[in-house]
Protein backbone atom coordinates (compact mmCIF):
# COMPACT_ATOMS: atom_id res chain seq x y z
CA UNK A 1 0.00 0.00 0.00
CA UNK A 2 1.43 3.51 -0.73
CA UNK A 3 1.66 5.71 1.89
CA UNK A 4 3.24 9.13 2.25
CA UNK A 5 3.31 12.13 -0.53
CA UNK A 6 3.56 9.83 -3.68
CA UNK A 7 1.66 11.53 -6.73
CA UNK A 8 0.75 10.80 -10.42
CA UNK A 9 2.29 12.55 -13.22
CA UNK A 10 -0.64 15.12 -13.26
CA UNK A 11 0.48 16.18 -9.70
CA UNK A 12 -2.47 13.94 -7.75
CA UNK A 13 -2.00 12.44 -4.78
CA UNK A 14 -1.91 8.68 -5.60
CA UNK A 15 -2.18 5.27 -3.09
CA UNK A 16 -2.41 1.64 -3.88
CA UNK A 17 -5.76 -0.63 -3.89
CA UNK A 18 -5.30 -3.53 -1.57
CA UNK A 19 -6.80 -5.64 -4.48
CA UNK A 20 -5.17 -5.06 -7.20
CA UNK A 21 -2.04 -3.80 -6.09
CA UNK A 22 -2.01 -0.68 -8.52
CA UNK A 23 -1.44 3.02 -7.55
CA UNK A 24 -4.10 5.52 -8.62
CA UNK A 25 -5.81 8.68 -7.76
CA UNK A 26 -7.19 8.78 -4.65
CA UNK A 27 -10.46 10.09 -5.73
CA UNK A 28 -10.56 6.60 -7.58
CA UNK A 29 -10.42 4.99 -4.16
CA UNK A 30 -12.21 4.69 -0.86
CA UNK A 31 -10.42 4.82 2.08
CA UNK A 32 -11.35 2.45 5.16
CA UNK A 33 -9.55 2.65 8.70
CA UNK A 34 -10.48 -0.12 11.64
CA UNK A 35 -12.54 1.23 14.08
CA UNK A 36 -11.58 1.15 18.11
CA UNK A 37 -14.05 -2.15 17.71
CA UNK A 38 -12.26 -3.68 14.74
CA UNK A 39 -14.44 -3.13 12.61
CA UNK A 40 -14.03 -2.34 8.60
CA UNK A 41 -15.25 1.87 8.58
CA UNK A 42 -15.76 3.74 5.11
CA UNK A 43 -13.79 7.14 5.03
CA UNK A 44 -15.61 8.99 2.38
CA UNK A 45 -14.66 12.03 3.80
CA UNK A 46 -11.04 10.64 4.35
CA UNK A 47 -10.93 12.54 7.86
CA UNK A 48 -11.01 9.73 10.44
CA UNK A 49 -7.99 8.68 12.12
CA UNK A 50 -5.89 5.69 11.76
CA UNK A 51 -4.02 4.21 9.26
CA UNK A 52 -5.63 4.41 5.61
CA UNK A 53 -7.07 1.08 4.25
CA UNK A 54 -7.40 2.05 0.48
CA UNK A 55 -9.56 -0.16 -2.13
CA UNK A 56 -10.36 0.77 -5.55
CA UNK A 57 -13.41 2.56 -5.58
CA UNK A 58 -16.17 0.05 -7.56
CA UNK A 59 -18.16 -2.55 -5.90
CA UNK A 60 -16.31 -5.95 -6.79
CA UNK A 61 -13.41 -4.83 -5.19
CA UNK A 62 -14.41 -3.63 -2.09
CA UNK A 63 -16.79 -7.53 -2.19
CA UNK A 64 -13.05 -9.18 -2.70
CA UNK A 65 -11.38 -7.28 -0.40
CA UNK A 66 -13.75 -8.87 2.47
CA UNK A 67 -14.37 -11.54 0.96
CA UNK A 68 -10.37 -12.51 1.00
CA UNK A 69 -9.68 -11.21 4.26
CA UNK A 70 -7.57 -8.92 2.53
CA UNK A 71 -8.26 -5.86 5.50
CA UNK A 72 -7.62 -7.93 7.66
CA UNK A 73 -4.33 -8.81 6.25
CA UNK A 74 -2.94 -5.35 5.71
CA UNK A 75 -4.20 -4.43 9.05
CA UNK A 76 -2.42 -7.07 10.50
CA UNK A 77 -5.28 -8.40 12.88
CA UNK A 78 -8.67 -10.26 13.02
CA UNK A 79 -11.50 -7.48 11.50
CA UNK A 80 -15.30 -7.03 11.51
CA UNK A 81 -16.58 -6.60 8.01
CA UNK A 82 -20.37 -5.28 7.70
CA UNK A 83 -21.53 -8.09 5.00
CA UNK A 84 -23.60 -5.21 3.30
CA UNK A 85 -20.43 -2.98 3.28
CA UNK A 86 -20.66 -2.00 -0.12
CA UNK A 87 -24.29 -1.26 -0.27
CA UNK A 88 -23.49 1.31 2.55
CA UNK A 89 -20.90 2.61 0.62
CA UNK A 90 -22.86 3.41 -2.51
CA UNK A 91 -26.01 4.75 0.07
CA UNK A 92 -22.94 6.84 1.07
CA UNK A 93 -21.88 8.46 -1.73
CA UNK A 94 -25.11 8.51 -3.21
CA UNK A 95 -25.61 11.07 -0.08
CA UNK A 96 -22.51 12.89 -0.53
CA UNK A 97 -23.31 13.26 -4.17
CA UNK A 98 -26.84 14.94 -3.52
CA UNK A 99 -25.26 16.97 -0.96
CA UNK A 100 -22.56 18.52 -3.40
CA UNK A 101 -24.92 19.50 -5.69
CA UNK A 102 -27.70 20.90 -3.30
CA UNK A 103 -25.01 23.12 -2.37
CA UNK A 104 -24.08 24.18 -5.51
CA UNK A 105 -27.76 25.26 -6.22
CA UNK A 106 -27.68 27.31 -2.66
CA UNK A 107 -24.94 29.10 -3.94
CA UNK A 108 -26.05 29.72 -6.96
CA UNK A 109 -24.07 27.42 -9.35
CA UNK A 110 -26.65 24.78 -10.28
CA UNK A 111 -29.98 24.89 -12.47
CA UNK A 112 -32.78 22.06 -13.02
CA UNK A 113 -35.26 21.97 -15.65
CA UNK A 114 -34.41 21.27 -18.74
CA UNK A 115 -34.92 25.05 -20.44
CA UNK A 116 -32.67 26.05 -17.93
CA UNK A 117 -30.25 23.73 -18.45
CA UNK A 118 -30.07 23.93 -21.65
CA UNK A 119 -29.85 27.49 -21.81
CA UNK A 120 -26.14 27.18 -19.61
CA UNK A 121 -25.14 24.57 -21.97
CA UNK A 122 -25.78 27.10 -25.07
CA UNK A 123 -23.83 29.86 -23.02
CA UNK A 124 -20.82 27.90 -22.37
CA UNK A 125 -21.66 28.69 -18.69
CA UNK A 126 -22.48 24.60 -17.66
CA UNK A 127 -19.32 22.46 -16.58
CA UNK A 128 -21.36 19.36 -16.02
CA UNK A 129 -24.70 17.97 -17.03
CA UNK A 130 -26.43 15.78 -14.98
CA UNK A 131 -29.32 13.63 -15.93
CA UNK A 132 -31.50 10.67 -13.69
CA UNK A 133 -30.64 7.22 -14.30
CA UNK A 134 -34.28 7.09 -14.77
CA UNK A 135 -35.47 9.37 -16.99
CA UNK A 136 -36.63 9.28 -20.73
CA UNK A 137 -33.53 8.28 -23.03
CA UNK A 138 -35.39 10.38 -25.90
CA UNK A 139 -35.42 13.37 -23.69
CA UNK A 140 -32.22 13.13 -22.25
CA UNK A 141 -29.94 12.66 -25.85
CA UNK A 142 -31.71 16.03 -26.86
CA UNK A 143 -28.89 17.54 -24.40
CA UNK A 144 -25.39 17.13 -24.79
CA UNK A 145 -22.93 17.37 -21.98
CA UNK A 146 -19.94 20.18 -22.37
CA UNK A 147 -16.69 19.39 -23.77
CA UNK A 148 -14.19 17.88 -21.36
CA UNK A 149 -13.70 14.26 -19.29
CA UNK A 150 -16.42 13.47 -16.82
CA UNK A 151 -18.69 16.02 -17.67
CA UNK A 152 -21.53 14.04 -17.99
CA UNK A 153 -23.35 11.82 -14.97
CA UNK A 154 -25.90 9.98 -14.59
CA UNK A 155 -25.53 7.63 -11.60
CA UNK A 156 -28.58 9.52 -10.12
CA UNK A 157 -31.87 8.57 -10.18
CA UNK A 158 -34.84 11.39 -10.51
CA UNK A 159 -35.82 10.98 -7.38
CA UNK A 160 -31.87 11.50 -5.61
CA UNK A 161 -31.62 14.77 -7.69
CA UNK A 162 -34.93 16.17 -6.44
CA UNK A 163 -33.57 16.27 -3.20
CA UNK A 164 -30.58 18.20 -4.39
CA UNK A 165 -33.40 20.76 -5.92
CA UNK A 166 -35.90 20.28 -3.18
CA UNK A 167 -38.39 19.13 -5.71
CA UNK A 168 -40.07 15.32 -5.92
CA UNK A 169 -38.58 14.91 -9.17
CA UNK A 170 -35.24 16.34 -11.48
CA UNK A 171 -34.59 14.73 -15.07
CA UNK A 172 -32.11 17.61 -15.67
CA UNK A 173 -29.67 19.26 -14.14
CA UNK A 174 -26.41 21.44 -14.82
CA UNK A 175 -23.45 22.65 -12.41
CA UNK A 176 -21.50 25.69 -13.24
CA UNK A 177 -17.68 25.83 -13.17
CA UNK A 178 -16.91 26.96 -10.01
CA UNK A 179 -15.10 25.42 -7.19
CA UNK A 180 -17.92 22.25 -6.93
CA UNK A 181 -17.47 21.04 -10.35
CA UNK A 182 -14.59 18.82 -9.50
CA UNK A 183 -16.06 17.53 -6.42
CA UNK A 184 -19.19 16.31 -8.61
CA UNK A 185 -17.42 14.67 -10.89
CA UNK A 186 -15.22 12.98 -8.40
CA UNK A 187 -18.05 11.90 -6.28
CA UNK A 188 -19.89 10.62 -9.42
CA UNK A 189 -16.89 9.06 -10.86
CA UNK A 190 -16.85 6.97 -7.55
CA UNK A 191 -20.47 6.71 -7.08
CA UNK A 192 -20.67 4.83 -10.81
CA UNK A 193 -18.34 2.16 -9.62
CA UNK A 194 -21.21 0.92 -7.70
CA UNK A 195 -24.17 1.33 -9.59
CA UNK A 196 -22.86 -0.04 -12.66
CA UNK A 197 -24.66 -3.28 -14.33
CA UNK A 198 -21.74 -4.73 -14.18
CA UNK A 199 -20.39 -3.45 -10.80
CA UNK A 200 -24.26 -5.52 -8.78
CA UNK A 201 -26.45 -7.90 -10.20
CA UNK A 202 -29.72 -5.41 -8.84
CA UNK A 203 -28.02 -2.18 -10.80
CA UNK A 204 -31.77 -1.85 -12.72
CA UNK A 205 -33.31 -0.73 -8.67
CA UNK A 206 -32.28 2.13 -6.57
CA UNK A 207 -31.65 1.79 -2.86
CA UNK A 208 -35.20 1.46 -1.87
CA UNK A 209 -35.69 -1.63 -4.26
CA UNK A 210 -38.27 -0.19 -6.99
CA UNK A 211 -36.78 2.59 -9.10
CA UNK A 212 -35.37 1.45 -12.29
CA UNK A 213 -31.84 2.87 -13.49
CA UNK A 214 -30.38 3.67 -16.86
CA UNK A 215 -27.26 1.38 -17.55
CA UNK A 216 -25.22 4.57 -18.52
CA UNK A 217 -23.73 5.73 -15.36
CA UNK A 218 -20.63 8.21 -15.80
CA UNK A 219 -19.87 8.56 -19.67
CA UNK A 220 -17.11 11.23 -20.97
CA UNK A 221 -18.33 14.53 -22.77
Amino acid sequence: MTRGGRKSARGEPERRCIVTRESRPRRGLIRFVIGPDDSVVPDLAERLPGRGIWVSADRRSVETAAGRNLFARVARRPVRVDPALADVIEAGLARRLVELISLARRAGGAVAGREKVLEWLKAGRAAVLIQAADGSAREKAALRPPGGPNTYVDCLTAGELGVAFARDRVVHAAVDGGGLAERVKGEALRLGGFRSDAARPDAGRDAAGDVPRDERLVRNG
